[in-house]
């Protein structure tokens, strides 16, 4: 089987949605190259199927992207090759466009305005309705990632600077993004006007990093100093720092699973620390869902955070009782058929010394698909446990995300099709709860009834955006085309 389709059938055992993208930037300094490269590393967890960096030293562009981790696709030698005083990096996972080497970022291009190179961490809802326009008009799309359609865009406005083309381009997309274009003397980010997407600036000497989470500043040393405001735009170059407000009133609605799953415990984003937020759902799962049991156990990794929160309202120990393999993504290159039948047995092994005999709690953060939870639970009574009580740290997964996350079809959800209790017959547990909206909301101190400056579409349809069934439009647009 290639290495594609495996790629493919792991990510379909997941029980999870699936990392985004990462992306980091720098502007000022000697080791631009490198220091993106440990700055991706921090970054890895976003998005494991293709990286890339791109370079400028103020005259030529450099780059070089491939498929796989960072380690796979750069060495000293590559690193050496990537010369200049800035640059930018991408880490990706495919949510819009296959995993292929056409579509790993950052996407280059040589315009009339000289070199520009594109990152982008998210998804625009209506990148194929602007792609279908933009091939009406002539673009030609070597790609077939949504990223690429605002290349096109830049390139046809007409504006005589890139930040006026850039401008223009981004009044006409909509979704969630966080954008960094880097031409020969600057670095142009962008945040989208819900701020779905992450997006925070850093110091490092006399240089301005900018990344998808703050734990990238601390791996090379730099400061964290703000978060990009909803719909700002920064621009790096040789004078320093200039922000450009949003163009109108924007409406803050972050991605709640920013927190709940997708970024590093030791980041901060929009103000709140990823590990205080995990373990104070904890405890209010705890208080609002208690469950009668021995120990206490989280699944590695995002969810160890919630059970220490868990453990410590319900005063019942905390215990490793699964272990993760952190090198599973080598074991699936070539893997047998029975390895992989093996499923999640290859990712997290139950210590049957500790959980024997025992009552599980076992915290997780979501159950998306439902395979990856029933696996769990079968290890765990495999292993020796005598009864299995799941407890979920957010509200049940039903509606499809439409702004970056690889939940892009609502048949794909458990919850969508069954109630809570089916959902524990399903896999198996003894007893399942989840948090409320409002459960999970007050982690962040907000009352019920308070405006929460969140997106929570996946557990309630209700969508910050318009969302357009892109490919049903691409596809009769294509019709009309033909048919004349």
């Amino acid at each position: 089987m290639p290495l594609r389709e495996l790629a493919v059938e792991q990510r379909e055992m997941e029980d999870k949605p699936t990392e985004e993208c990462g992306v980091f930037a720098i502007f000022g300094h000697e080791r631009a190259a490198e220091l993106t490269y440990y700055a991706l590393i921090a970054l890895q967890h976003r998005g494991q199927e293709a990286a890339g960096i791109a370079t400028v030293d103020g005259e030529k562009m450099y780059s070089h992207r491939g498929l796989g981790l960072l380690n796979d696709v750069f060495d000293t030698r590559v690193l050496e090759q990537l010369r200049g005083h800035a640059a930018i990096g991408h880490v990706r996972y495919s949510t819009a466009g296959s995993n292929t080497l056409q579509n790993a970022q950052p996407l280059t291009f040589s315009t009339h305005h000289g070199n520009l190179a594109v990152a982008h961490n998210g998804n625009l809802v209506n990148a194929n309705a602007l792609r279908v326009l933009l091939e009406r008009q002539g673009s030609l799309f070597q790609s077939t990632s949504d990223s690429e359609v605002i290349a096109h865009l830049i390139a046809r406005a007409g504006y005589p600077t890139l930040l006026e083309n850039v401008q223009d381009s981004l009044r006409m997309i909509k979704g969630g993004y966080a954008y960094l274009f880097l031409s020969d003397h600057q670095v142009i980010a962008a945040r989208d006007p819900f701020g779905l997407r992450p997006l925070a600036l850093g110091r490092l000497g006399q240089a301005y990093v900018l990344a998808s989470e703050s734990c990238a500043f601390e791996t090379i040393g730099a400061t964290f100093v703000r978060d990009i405001e909803p719909g700002e735009r920064i621009v790096l170059n040789a004078s320093g720092i200039a922000s450009y407000p949003p163009a109108s009133v924007t409406k803050r609605a972050m991605c709640t699973f920013e927190h709940i799953y997708f970024a590093r415990p030791d980041s901060d984003i929009d103000g709140w620390n990823v590990h205080a937020v995990r373990k104070q759902l904890g405890r209010i799962l705890a208080k609002h869902h208690p469950a009668q049991g021995d120990i206490v156990i989280g699944v590695p990794d995002s969810s160890i955070s919630a059970a220490s929160g868990y453990a410590e309202q319900s005063g019942i120990p905390l215990e490793m009782g699964l272990v993760k393999n952190k090198y599973v993504a080598r074991t699936f290159i070539q893997p047998s058929e029975a390895l992989r039948q093996a499923g999640v047995q290859l990712k997290l092994n139950a210590v049957r010394s500790v959980v024997e005999g025992q009552r599980v709690i076992l915290i997780d953060d979501s159950i998306v698909r439902g395979t990856t939870s029933r696996r769990i639970v079968t290890l765990l009574r495999d292993a020796g446990a005598v009864e299995v009580h799941v407890r979920i740290s957010s509200p049940p997964y039903r509606h499809a995300c439409h702004y970056g996350i690889d939940t892009s079809s609502k048949g794909q959800l458990i919850a969508a099709t069954h109630s809570v209790d089916e959902i524990c017959a399903e896999i198996g547990a003894d007893s399942l709860a989840y948090l409320t909206v409002e459960e999970m909301m007050s982690a962040f101190g907000f009352g019920e009834g308070e405006r929460y400056p969140f997106c929570n579409a996946c557990f309630t349809g209700q969508y910050p955006t318009e969302v357009y069934d892109t490919d049903k439009l691409y596809n009769e647009v294509r019709v009309q085309e033909v048919t004349g």
